[in-house]
């Protein structure tokens, strides 16, 4: 793609999410003059007043693009080799710049938790981005980078162990400082209308195998109650994100060719501690979750403060159990608010390994973690303050 401008442009850079991820280029990528960057959005007042904000260098190029211009968003594909959109709900203003990018044959990340659109786009455009070269890559952000590495880091540790990947995974969150982003609360109340206008919709949205067209394994733990287990002695709440995040480790099996088994079986919940207290507040983080998507739900745009983004956090861990019982367990953990601090530098990386560390992954739809698995790891160690570790 030597015609390309720009390496990477971010666009929705106006945004809540979108400002922190120039913000990250501008101050990471400062003295790197081989990345080429460029903000985009629909208002060049407001991309200018955003540049000067973040300390961008003042001429940093400014794109005016609008998803409800179809040519705008073309002119911009057009002089990038990757695209990061930060412009959700992806099912409102996703499809054409999906479109575009396949058609150019441009790389394409973002930060979807949107499984039935993931869907549709992966039906419908899979076969054209083989064929124009373009690399798309959904899920780039806390949903689902961590899960899905930490899912493959402890099945490495199972193979070095165990002699085989283990077909049982559990993946747990042990502790999480952070808020739900209001993207993220306008992608669940958008996915929520969706299905409620096509009732169709609610077979690919209960269904873990959604992402894996063509393959279907077995039954998965549903994780929609609080429940005891004894091997982590520990009461379990549901996890919201589980949704989109056991969807996309499936995914990424089937992509890497089933190094997990086609048996695999895998889910997520949060660790609420032993006994009376861990019951109750099991019971309590249920009813937070529903609170989350709710009327009261911060809304697009809104977000934590600096100081709450920096001191947030997640510590997620990971079980990998043999069929006689043994477990290796492995840790991520991340050093802020994992919907933004900690999304804004994950989808930022995501974005250059797909350039510069991984550029033979050859095109189609694909996860973070088959795309790049441990370039990305390494990657996201060495920038982003991740850290996975194996556990004794």
């Amino acid at each position: 793609m030597p015609s390309s401008k720009f390496d990477i442009v971010v666009y929705g850079a106006t945004g809540f999410t979108g400002q922190l991820v120039a913000e990250y280029l501008a101050e990471h990528y400062k003295g790197d003059a081989s990345l080429k960057w460029a903000m985009a959005g629909r208002s060049r007042d407001k991309l200018a007043s955003v540049r000067d904000a973040i300390g961008a260098s003042r001429d940093t190029p400014l794109i005016v693009a609008d998803a409800a211009d179809p040519a705008s968003l073309k002119t911009m594909v057009g002089q990038a080799k990757c695209v990061i959109s930060t412009v959700g709900p992806y099912q409102l203003y996703g499809n054409d710049l999906i479109a575009a990018c396949v058609a150019a044959g441009i790389d394409y990340v973002d930060l979807c938790g949107e499984p039935i659109w993931m869907r549709q786009m992966i039906d419908k455009h899979e076969a054209a981005a083989k064929a124009s070269g373009a690399r798309i890559v959904f899920s780039c952000g806390f949903d689902s980078v961590p899960f899905e590495l930490g899912a493959f880091f402890v099945q490495e540790e199972a193979k070095r162990v165990f002699g085989a990947s283990a077909s049982r995974v559990k993946g747990r969150v042990r502790n999480m400082r952070g808020t739900l982003s209001g993207g993220t609360a306008a992608s669940a109340k958008a996915t929520f209308d969706a299905v409620a206008k096509d009732l169709s919709l609610v077979a690919i949205l209960n269904d873990p195998f959604a992402l894996t067209p063509g393959f279907s394994g077995p039954k998965q733990p549903r994780g929609n109650k609080p429940a005891y287990e004894d091997d982590l002695q520990s009461w379990a709440a549901p996890f919201m994100m589980a949704l989109i995040n056991t969807r996309n480790v499936h995914r990424s099996n089937m992509l890497m060719g089933f190094p997990y088994g086609r048996e695999f079986i895998y889910d997520e919940m949060v660790l609420t501690g032993p006994g009376e207290k861990g019951e109750a507040n099991a019971k309590l983080v249920m009813a937070a979750n529903a609170e989350k998507t709710g009327p009261n739900a911060p809304k697009p745009g809104e977000g934590p403060s600096k100081e709450e983004r920096e001191n947030g956090l997640y510590d997620l861990l990971y079980v990998a159990i043999a069929p006689d019982g043994r477990q290796v367990r492995a840790a991520v953990k991340g050093d802020r608010d994992p919907g933004y601090g900690s999304t804004s530098k994950m989808i930022s990386e995501c974005a250059i390994c797909l350039l510069r560390d991984t550029p033979d992954v050859p095109p189609g739809f694909w996860t973070p973690g088959a795309a790049m698995q441990h370039k990305l790891i390494k990657r996201l160690e060495e920038h982003a303050g991740l850290a996975f570790t194996v556990e004794k």
